[in-house]
């Protein structure tokens, strides 16, 4: 029996038990209660493994498999089989756990918190927005292909919620379910009344120390929450701004990005940015037929590398690239290497600002850039040290009207 036989015959034995598990989950969910749905799903689960082949197969073997496996499924939704192993029971998740490497050096999306995880060096990972004009919302995909932005892989959503002084965009693993009180709530973005400043926040804490930000949406007594579907805190991790443009009406908009979490040193060759290896506990506890994405890891246990920025250390600044003069079409342009096709005041490229050298220089190296492709839709394309919910947080500030700006 070949190798790549063993590998089809154990995702078909996964997908017989994925489909088991799904329908005594969900078969009995109009007529019994939670708790008997979830209790017929582990026992049809565990006896689905029981009568598997695959039950009482040696470790290291097991491990080799699921290395070919993780190796050979490169792309979503192919990718998907990798999530799945990780899926099965307490030993597969932790051998999955082991082999997935991060973002940043795989440069593969795999579970859910490498939406946290910094991008991938030299490398842009391609993704587009789609707007929603009708119920303000706005949702982040990852391109399957180069060649169309119709299809793609369902990564962030968020809401607009306009209030009386400020604004707030609510950012969701779920498009679905997008609210601050949501088991798949994972940070906002705020706004001041003009549109002119905005504040990321994070969920949970970018690094080990991070303090949280009191605000209305946040409800904690002591170290323990009183509710546990209220997000752990409000955690700073980047403030923008934009001024007024002294290019007038034919250039971008100035902005400028001051990454709180991630030192000025991360850029370097031997940089280390923070780095988010598990969600709080809490964030996923309604899926407990996906034992994976519950975490039992405190808060410190939760972060790979990064730690709180000394006095000593500068932030990591970001600001918008400069267009340049183009004779024939003139006007000002910027060059997005044909990921842009639509001119828009939106569209923008954000480098690393050099503050403590001389004239302030600028980096060549693209860290995001943003732009207009057809109506409401837009491509954000980004890579290391930020993460893709930063990038998605920003490319969100670019919507909000700037009375002061325009």
């Amino acid at each position: 029996m070949s190798f790549k036989s063993i590998i089809q015959d154990m995702k078909g034995e996964f997908g017989s038990i994925s489909r088991k598990g799904f329908e005594g989950r969900f078969g009995y969910g109009m007529r019994s209660r939670s708790h008997r749905v979830v209790e017929d799903c582990r026992v049809t689960v565990v006896d689905a493994l029981r009568q598997s082949c695959w039950a009482n197969m040696p470790s290291e073997l097991l491990r080799d498999v699921l290395m070919r496996i993780e190796e050979s499924e490169c792309s979503w939704p192919q990718r998907k089989n990798v999530v799945a192993c990780a899926g099965v029971c307490r030993s597969w998740r932790e051998i999955m756990k082991e082999i997935v490497r991060n973002l940043e050096v795989s440069g593969k999306m795999t579970f859910p918190i490498s939406l946290k995880q910094p991008g991938p060096r030299d490398t842009l990972i391609q993704c587009f927005i789609k707007r929603n004009r009708g119920n303000q919302t706005y949702h982040l995909y990852l391109n399957l292909s180069q060649a169309s932005n119709d299809d793609g892989k369902f990564l962030l959503a968020a809401r607009r919620c306009r209030r009386p002084t400020y604004t707030d965009y609510i950012i969701s693993l779920n498009a679905d379910d997008v609210s601050k009180g949501s088991n798949n709530y994972i940070g906002k973005l705020r706004s001041n009344f003009l549109g002119t400043k905005f504040t990321i926040y994070d969920a949970q804490p970018p690094n080990a120390g991070a303090k949280v930000t009191k605000s209305r949406s946040t409800r904690i007594v002591g170290m323990r929450q009183v509710s546990p579907k209220v997000p752990a805190g409000n955690y700073p991790v980047a403030h923008i701004s934009y001024e007024l443009n002294v290019l007038g009406s034919r250039g971008p908009r100035r902005m400028q990005c001051i990454m709180d979490t991630i030192p000025t040193s991360a850029i370097e060759p031997e940089g280390v940015a923070p780095t988010q290896t598990e969600f709080l506990p809490g964030n996923f506890d309604s899926f407990p037929s996906l034992p994976f994405f519950r975490s039992k890891s405190t808060r410190t246990d939760s972060f790979r590398s990064g730690p709180l920025l000394t006095p000593k250390d500068e932030m990591l600044v970001l600001k918008n690239k400069a267009p340049r003069w183009h004779e024939q079409l003139q006007c000002w342009c910027l060059n997005f290497n044909g990921r842009v096709t639509v001119a828009s005041v939106k569209n923008f490229q954000l480098v690393a600002s050099l503050e403590n050298e001389a004239g302030g220089q600028e980096q060549e190296n693209v860290i995001l850039q943003f732009g207009k492709v057809g109506k409401d839709i837009f491509t954000m394309d980004y890579q290391y040290p930020i993460s893709a919910f930063q990038a998605f947080a920003i490319c969100l500030s670019s919507f909000d009207t700037k009375i002061a700006c325009e």
